[in-house]
């Protein structure tokens, strides 16, 4: 269900979120996300996530009335033109389709240890502060059958703006654990049987051949500038590199990822 509303500024309350596109700590401590194109507002609408509401021109609107019509809650579709909505916003849109979700309740570690198929497969992320590296990476982790990414108290929500738009909306269906203690929940997996593996550029003597991840599996991976931190390192199983020519010391962040979990999936489809 929708209502519409024609809009020429961003003054009522309910158009905050909009107003506020450069201040993601305000989103992040609302509890809300932004859904900015087409295709992520389609992918927003198809999830569970609330949909707070749409801000559209209009023409895009009627290609998205049925699935505002199929959603449960009612939307405010506020509508203006593109060019309105760029100066309201202070952004230059490609199409001026913008959405604002409410990030639900998010599971415990205890909740996806015992809800993951096994054997499990995590991915959890130390320090990293890039938004797009962190959406890139959440994508990564939806394409290799990540069963739940775990973010450290030190790393980016990977619900902001910037990253929602690079996950290309795989961050509404991929769990995430947002952690008091990164370290602490490592000596819990561990206990659990889960091997934790750190993604390490300057590990001696284990390349990612010889990593296994046959088993209960949670990847570690590292800032971009600083890598994994040393105590989270230290609560690790074991650090693996990936093998590289000579004179290149890493990979970004996301990129090993995706050679990590590929690797990953590689060994399973093998079993």
């Amino acid at each position: 269900m929708f209502e519409v509303q024609h809009i020429d500024s961003l003054d009522l309350p309910e158009l905050e979120p909009y107003r506020t596109l450069r201040r993601p700590l305000e989103h992040r401590q609302q509890r809300i996300l932004v859904a900015e194109g087409e295709k992520l507002v389609r992918r927003l609408l198809e999830s569970d996530f609330a949909v707070v509401s749409v801000l559209m021109p209009e023409p895009w609107l009627r290609s998205f009335e049925p699935m505002l019509e199929a959603r449960p809650e009612l939307i405010p579709a506020f509508v203006a033109e593109k060019r309105v909505l760029e100066r309201l916003t202070g952004f230059s849109m490609y199409q001026g389709v913008l959405a604002v979700g409410r990030i639900p309740p998010l599971p415990t570690l205890e909740t996806v240890l015992q809800t993951s198929a096994q054997p499990r497969l995590f991915a959890a992320v130390d320090g990293i502060s890039n938004a797009d590296n962190l959406g890139v990476l959440v994508r990564t982790c939806a394409a290799f059958g990540v069963q739940a990414l775990l973010v450290g108290e030190t790393a980016s929500s990977p619900f902001l703006r910037r990253a929602v738009r690079s996950s290309m909306g795989t961050i509404f269906r991929l769990p995430v654990v947002e952690l008091d203690s990164l370290v602490q929940a490592l000596k819990v997996l561990r206990a659990r049987q889960v091997r934790c593996l750190a993604a390490h550029p300057h590990a001696q003597g284990r390349t990612l051949a010889q990593a296994d991840f046959t088993q209960d599996s949670c990847l570690i991976l590292g800032s971009e500038g600083h890598g994994i931190s040393p105590a989270v390192l230290q609560a690790c199983d074991a650090a693996v590199a990936i093998p590289m020519a000579c004179g290149v010391d890493s990979l970004n962040v996301s990129a090993a990822g995706a050679v990590f979990l590929y690797e990953a999936q590689r060994q399973r489809r093998k079993m």
